[in-house]
């Protein structure tokens, strides 16, 4: 390892670090609205599941490739791959397309920090009037000021570094994101009938176990432990031989999982509480649609029984939560693409920033006019029998079609082109024992096995559903 080269300064910085890239908007909002959709309790079963048998090996996979060579996903799969210069295309495509993801979460982190900053003076009734996301999506003001200060929050992080920023930032956010999200989940589980969501939730019906919930779980957990987009080749650049990958891999695991599921606890008891007669089938598969339409109601409910500046402070609350998840994973996100201009383009951290800043900024700024503030990219095309914006366009193409091809060419990389072997070998660094262990056996037979085909499967049926509007499993 490059003795130039950043580290993460202790196991619990990397921990929480690649945990805060792993929680975000698709763990406090996502996960809750799926499990909603998908017989809660059962969808929690099979999500669990997935993220123990298909999650973990992909995600020590990655972490093993990073520690290795010590670079980011283009010059880790080159200097692994040696001569055969084509792998280094499947990194290149690890640097596109977390590059194309921090575009669209950048607005939906935007969206986030105007409903943080509205509810904190005063606007918790037109955030839940049936016109307020409307206005403020196609607001200039509010849009191009909040996205000046997420982009100087996020420059102010990556400036300072992996230990001083990143590291920094994932060891205060991550701790303050548990605390706001406990406080909020015993706040709701004393309202009335939220015990129902409760049921609802952790207690699974078997006879809703169909294909299209185990095939929404796994996608779900696929894509929530930001598999497939290089940030954990990345920070695995940035950890030292005596670190526990196999241990520090489960730990992130965990982490993540356990946000997404006290998630759960907070927003299906709230929405059982607040309509006792809901008809889960009815709730919106938008995430989008559930954060900024439907909890903000939620809140503006509370006022009732708590007054309206209390029921303000609780959104608000809730509100940052979610705004620091969503900066810890546009931290993370967007490190994979300076990680690449630093090592193969010999920039210097500040060049590099500037360079993805610069085009990053100018892409966001188009996705954040398509939703009605300009047409052409409102209405940029048609596929799958619907109009897509811009935005719809780069959340299709790099988020739900091109990140499980990512996981695919890792899984096959380590397998058939690093050999597995050499994985168990540097799983062992660390963790001496690792070898001779049941996980190690399993990461050998799953990486090489089931687990692409399991991936083929997700990469199938999402460019059936989105592309040709095709629903395999109904």
């Amino acid at each position: 390892m490059s003795a130039s080269r950043e580290n993460f300064s202790s196991k619990l910085g990397f921990i929480l670090a690649a945990a805060g890239s792993a929680v975000g908007i698709g763990n406090i909002v996502g996960f809750p609205v799926n499990a909603a959709k998908n017989g809660g309790g059962a969808f929690l079963l099979m999500y669990a599941i997935f993220v123990i048998a298909i999650c973990l090996p992909v995600m020590m996979a990655e972490m093993a490739i990073g520690r290795k060579t010590a670079k980011n996903p283009v010059g880790a799969y080159g200097a692994l791959a040696g001569q055969d210069s084509k792998w280094r295309l499947a990194g290149l495509a690890s640097i596109i397309t977390p590059f194309m993801i921090a575009v669209f979460y950048t607005v939906l982190t935007i969206w986030i920090l105007i409903y943080f900053v509205m509810t904190i003076t005063g606007n918790l009734d037109f955030l839940a009037s049936d016109s307020g996301f409307s206005e403020i999506i196609n607001s200039p003001y509010y849009l191009f000021s909040a996205m000046a200060g997420v982009g100087a929050i996020v420059a102010l992080i990556l400036n300072s570094g992996v230990k001083d920023g990143i590291e920094r930032a994932a060891k205060i956010m991550m701790p303050a994101l548990f605390v706001m999200l406990l406080i909020l989940v015993a706040f709701v589980l004393t309202l009335d009938n939220a015990i129902a969501g409760v049921q609802f939730y952790l207690i699974p019906d078997l006879d809703k176990i169909t294909p299209s919930v185990i095939s929404g779980a796994l996608a779900q957990a696929f894509f929530s432990l930001s598999l497939g987009m290089g940030i954990l080749i990345t920070y695995g650049s940035y950890i030292d031989r005596k670190t526990d990958i196999p241990g520090a891999a489960k730990l992130v695991a965990l982490t993540d999982t356990g946000v997404a599921f006290i998630a759960g606890l907070m927003i299906l008891p709230a929405i059982f509480s607040f309509n006792p007669a809901v008809n889960t089938e009815e709730l919106s598969s938008s995430s989008v649609s559930m954060i900024f339409m439907f909890l903000p109601k939620i809140f503006l409910a509370l006022q009732a029984t708590v007054g309206y500046f209390l029921a303000s402070s609780i959104a608000a609350v809730f509100f940052l939560l979610v705004f620091f998840a969503a900066i810890t994973s546009l931290v993370s996100i967007t490190e994979v693409p300076v990680s690449y201009l630093i090592d193969e383009k010999k920039q210097t951290r500040k060049k590099a920033l500037r360079t993805i800043f610069i085009w990053g900024g100018i892409l966001a700024a188009l996705a954040t006019t398509s939703f009605g503030l300009v047409s052409v990219f409102t209405e940029l095309t048609t596929y799958g029998g619907a109009s897509k914006s811009l935005f719809d366009v780069i959340y299709d193409m790099f988020y739900d079609t091109i990140l499980p091809l990512n996981g695919l060419l890792i899984c096959l990389f380590v397998s058939y082109r690093w050999k597995k072997q050499n994985l168990n070998e540097e799983l062992s660094a660390g963790n001496p024992g690792f070898g001779d262990t049941f996980l190690a056996k399993y990461v050998d037979f799953s990486l090489g096995t089931f687990i692409p085909l399991v991936l083929v499967v997700i990469l199938f049926t999402t460019v059936a559903k989105i592309y040709f509007g095709y629903s395999v499993f109904g």
